[in-house]
């Protein structure tokens, strides 16, 4: 049986060390992380354009299967999270 993995997600980089730190405290949990470097920086976008990102985001991560979702990113945290947590049934932390 597989477990499932908890999923995390910035917009580039710096959410690896929201990453390490579930490592360090969580290290029997399986993790995903996906940094969107295609289209850092988030701040820079409108808000419609952030909550699409996150919504691509965690679509593909719960496609992945996973159990709970962080986002690491602080403009998308601020952004989509109310919306994020309204569309998907997993539990999801900014």
């Amino acid at each position: 049986m597989a477990w499932k993995a908890i999923g995390i997600f910035d917009s580039g980089v710096g959410g690896l060390t929201v990453l390490k730190e579930i490592m360090k405290v969580l290290p029997q949990e399986d993790t995903i992380y996906l940094g969107d470097t295609a289209r850092v920086p988030y701040g820079t976008k409108s808000p419609e354009t952030v909550v699409r990102y996150s919504r691509q985001i965690t679509s593909f991560l719960v496609s992945r299967d996973i159990k709970m979702l962080v986002v690491a990113c602080n403009t998308a945290s601020a952004v989509s999270l109310a919306a994020l947590k309204k569309e998907f049934s997993i539990p999801i932390v900014g």
